[in-house]
This record gives structure tokens, C-alpha cells and sequence, in this order.
């Protein structure tokens, strides 16, 4: 008897066991080699300010680069572009990416985070373009490899502004977007920018189908109708008030005193 007892142990033991070597890997998923989460974890190093993640690191060392190449790009604008527009925006390329550029180093040093000292070997080819083109060309290229390259370092700005939790990076990522926006705005201002080209270029490297409204078929759509606040916590549509009609009333607010 002791013996079936001991035996119907071992089996019920056996069991536990099994079934908690198969719930293992599910309760530590997120920190199992090839997620996310590892793969951040893996890349990220302790700081005074925060941890340092790998995308920390490759943010501070891609505004270096734009400011390797961008800098001598708005130099070359302001002595040789044709038009006042693109001796301005290259004006604004010089002033601003000094001043990023001198807040990225400085960050850098204090995070110890190597950066390159010239340019990569697409920006260098860029140079090279606006060199060897004059007049109308020129000013073509000048604007939409410069537009092209400040859209695409937006959105790791925002995501870098997002999801940092190194005080340092995030203060240098708001630098650095009201920096970008401004370059973006005054190289569009030329009147020279592709947004076509931009656009068919950013859709070659999309993989899912775009979502959203329909197309509009022509008929313009009726306005929203107003939101009024409700009750706490709820959101109450109030339609706009018509021709000759009143309002909605206030029954909150005091009526007027006409005593002094």
C-alpha cells in the first residue's frame, strides 16, 4: 500500500514539474534572447542620466553626420545659389546645424558615445552632386537631397523624443526637432521641392495596405458638429445653433450685476 502511495507521489510530482517547464518560457517571454525587449535590454548601458539604449547612441551619432554634411552643403549655398530663397535656407543650415552639432558633441562626450569626424560615403556623393551642378540644377538638387534627408531624420527625432529615458538624449532630441522643422520649412519655401518624388519614394518601402477614410467621391461633406462639455467624464455633441437662434445657455454663470 505504502509502495502505490509513494508511487501515485512521483507520477503527480512529475506532472507539476512538466507542466512548469512548459509555462516557464511563457511567464519570461519578454526577456527571452531575440525579442524586443532583450534586444533593448542587450543594447542598453547605465548613465547618471538615464539608461543609454543603442537607438540613443545611433541618434547621436546621425546628427553628427547631418551636421558633417550639411553645414558645408548651406556654406556652399550662400556663396554660390542663384536665388535669395536658397541663400536663406542655406543660412539657416549653417546657423543651426553649428549649434546642434556643438550640443551633440557635447552630450556625446558626457555619455562617452564615439562619433565619426567626416562624412559617409552617400553624404559625401551628395557634396560631390551639389558641386559639379550650377544654376537651376543646382538649386533642384540643393533642395531636394536636403529636404529628402531632414524628412527621413524627422521621424527618428520623434521617435528617439518618444521612447528615450535619458534626460541628456531627450533634451537633445527637442533641440534637434525644432532644428530639423525649421531646415524642413525653409527648404520648402524654395518653391524647388519634389513632394511627388518624396512621396513615391516613401511608398516603395511600404508593406501594408494604407487604412483610413474613403476617397472623397466629389460632394463636400457636412461640418462635424460641435462638442460641448458634459457631464464629467462624458463628451456630449451639441449641434451648432442655426439662423436666428439661440445658442446654448450657460446656466452656470452668474447673471450680470448692474449694481456698482
Amino acid at each position: 500500500m505504502l509502495r502505490r502511495v509513494n508511487g501515485t507521489t512521483l507520477i503527480i510530482a512529475g506532472l507539476v514539474t512538466t507542466v512548469g517547464a512548459l509555462a516557464f518560457p511563457v511567464w519570461t517571454y519578454a526577456d527571452r534572447s531575440g525579442t524586443g525587449q532583450d534586444q533593448l535590454n542587450a543594447g542598453t548601458v547605465a548613465t547618471q542620466w538615464g539608461p543609454l539604449s543603442a537607438t540613443d547612441r545611433d541618434f547621436l551619432v546621425k546628427v553628427r553626420l547631418a551636421g558633417l554634411w550639411e553645414l558645408p552643403a548651406g556654406q556652399q549655398a550662400i556663396e554660390r545659389a542663384p536665388t535669395q530663397a536658397i541663400r536663406d535656407a542655406g543660412d539657416h543650415l549653417v546657423v543651426g546645424h553649428a549649434d546642434l552639432d556643438r550640443r551633440a558633441r557635447d552630450v556625446a562626450g558626457k555619455l562617452g558615445v564615439q562619433l565619426p569626424n567626416q562624412p559617409n560615403d552617400l553624404q559625401q556623393g551628395w557634396l560631390r552632386e551639389l558641386s559639379a551642378a550650377s544654376g537651376q540644377e543646382y538649386e533642384r538638387k540643393f533642395a531636394n537631397l536636403l529636404r529628402n534627408a531632414h524628412g527621413k531624420v524627422f521621424s527618428l527625432v520623434a521617435q528617439v523624443r518618444h521612447t528615450t529615458r535619458n534626460a541628456l538624449i531627450r533634451q537633445l532630441a527637442t533641440d534637434a526637432n525644432q532644428t530639423v522643422l525649421d531646415h524642413i520649412t525653409m527648404l520648402e519655401a524654395t518653391g524647388k521641392v519634389d513632394f511627388d518624388a518624396i512621396a513615391d519614394e516613401a511608398a516603395g518601402g511600404l508593406t501594408a495596405s494604407p487604412t483610413g477614410p474613403p476617397p472623397p467621391d466629389g460632394n463636400l461633406p457636412a461640418a462635424p458638429q460641435a462638442v460641448e462639455p458634459g457631464a464629467p467624464g462624458q463628451l456630449t455633441s451639441v449641434p451648432s445653433p442655426g439662423a436666428g437662434e439661440p445658442g446654448p445657455v450657460n446656466t452656470d454663470r452668474p447673471e450680470p450685476s448692474l449694481s456698482p
